[in-house]
């Protein structure tokens, strides 16, 4: 029975409501041009496919559905008469690809009335042109308002990266200056001091002692450990009376080093065993300029590995030098996002992080998945900070914590799930359905585009198979994404499209 024609009635046409209006021409020439059939239990047409015709539900029961990943999903189920679907973009034309965007199948023997694309888009224009002007314009302005909107997305939230990595290399970097400048001043003095020891009453066999002294105390440097404020200042007291006590003048000014450098009074009593009398202020002095080194050298390895994390941060974040699609470790690019974002989080925030390390690395786009990241931590920080801009670091707040953020992950079933939560005043029951929707957003005017949950959505789902939900109640929101632990490796991978432009 399937594709069976059956006869057209004009009065049958004119008692559906996308007919109603026509006039008796029109429906004749409706008939004349279109077709009645039947059509058995099972497919009409699959997405994809070339649009051909024109479908109009006469009787029976009609299921469409789109193709998310790799499930079919049920869009819509009905049975009244008038319901369409099929090539109704035909009057486009080329402007657009002309294909199904959905699949149709009936449940029971049903029939359509069924007219040519080409037909349907000359009749559009010749009937209709207001109508296709106005449809036209919503549809290609709307595409090209989602175009612009997306790209702006993104180059905001490319700015606010920028500007927290440029604040984060910054203090690393001004601390390797400041620490070179200072330590060109001590290689100076050790320089100055070299003379007067060589000038000064020191027999060879001293100046080897002092030598091995200055060894084995680089290496004490090295090997320092972290002291309590109140330990270090009971050091300091120590060290000063020492000084004192051998006649060493200023010994307060030297004392904050050796201890900064994990020596104590231990160590200056084997300092003055192994030199004379006459020349141990000559030698401590001389070890207080070796210790000052090696702090300072240290300080710029320090500086110049914080700025080496934060660079290879930025890579792990954009994925530059990587291919599109690999197997990832999600902890990997969770901490690169949370990193390459420590400026707009702010001191105020507290991160928690809840990883299950054994979860295994994952096929994925990575920079795709890192896009994901940062919109939902950048909605968490909004809505803890109520709108706040995040002070810099190092600011002082004016309270000890806006709240926290937690990242948590876990194995889902066959899942790797990722859930970021926050303390903020939670997602409103009555717009929880709606927060996924292009240009939706609770921002003020200019502060948020309604695109970034929407492009999650869409790379969770579409392009990794995965799903994303929302948990909340005041004082506990939970974005939850979940990605399959497997998936085949899909062929011929293209470069990753413009997603806010579809």
């Amino acid at each position: 029975m399937s594709g069976q024609p059956a006869v057209c009635s004009q009065r049958e046409l004119s008692s559906l409501f996308l007919f109603e209006k026509l006039a008796p021409e029109q429906l004749d020439r409706l008939c004349h041009e279109g077709r009645v059939e039947w059509y058995d239990t099972g497919p009409v047409y699959s997405e994809g496919e070339q649009a051909t015709c024109f479908y109009v539900l006469l009787e029976g029961t009609v299921v469409m559905s789109r193709r998310v990943g790799a499930d079919d999903i049920e869009v819509t189920r009905t049975s009244s008469p008038g319901v369409y679907a099929g090539a109704f973009q035909s009057y486009l034309g080329d402007r657009v690809p002309q294909v199904y965007n959905s699949s149709l199948r009936v449940t029971e023997p049903s029939r359509f009335f069924v007219l040519g694309a080409d037909c349907f888009a000359e009749i559009m224009r010749e009937w209709f042109p207001m109508a296709v002007h106005l449809l036209e314009g919503l549809f290609f302005g709307n595409r090209s308002t989602q175009r612009a909107v997306g790209q702006r997305e993104r180059l905001l939230a490319l700015g606010s990266l920028s500007a927290g990595l440029t604040h984060e290399l910054n203090n690393p970097a001004a601390a390797a200056v400041r620490a070179t400048s200072a330590l060109r001043e001590r290689v100076a003095g050790m320089r100055h001091k070299l003379g007067a020891i060589a000038a000064g009453p020191y027999q060879r066999g001293s100046l080897e002692t002092l030598i091995e002294v200055q060894e084995r105390t680089a290496d004490l440097v090295a090997k320092a450990a972290t002291l309590s404020p109140l330990e270090a200042t009971d050091r300091e007291d120590a060290l000063a009376d020492w000084l004192e006590d051998h006649g060493i003048e200023g010994g307060w000014q030297l004392a904050p080093t050796f201890v900064q450098a994990g020596l104590d009074t231990d160590w200056l009593d084997r300092v003055a065993a192994d030199v004379d009398e006459g020349t141990l202020e000559g030698a401590v002095r001389w070890l207080n300029y070796t210790v000052e080194t090696e702090l300072l050298m240290n300080e710029i390895e320090d500086s110049a590995t914080r700025i080496s994390h934060l660079v290879n941060a930025a890579k792990q974040y954009s994925q530059l030098d990587r291919a599109p699609y690999q197997v990832a470790d999600v902890h990997e690019l969770l901490d690169s996002t949370l990193l390459m974002l420590s400026g707009k989080i702010g001191p105020r925030i507290e991160v928690v992080k809840e990883y299950d390390r054994t979860l295994p690395r994952i096929p994925a786009y990575p920079s795709e998945l890192n896009q994901v990241w940062t919109n939902l931590i950048d909605n968490a920080v909004a809505a803890m900070n109520d709108g706040r801009p995040a002070p810099e670091s190092g600011a002082e707040s004016d309270s000890e914590s806006d709240g926290t953020l937690t990242v948590r992950t876990a194995r889902d079933g066959d899942r790797l799930l990722v859930e970021f939560g926050d303390t903020g005043p939670g997602v409103p029951e009555e717009i929880r359905d709606r927060i996924f929707d292009p240009f939706f957003t609770t921002k003020p005017v200019g502060e948020g585009t309604g695109l970034g949950l929407d492009i999650s959505w869409r790379i969770v789902v579409n392009k990794h198979h995965g799903d994303l939900e929302v948990r909340s109640v005041p004082g506990d929101t939970r974005f939850r994404v979940r990605l399959p632990l497997t998936a085949p490796e899909p062929e011929n991978q293209p470069e990753p499209p413009d997603l806010s432009a579809e």
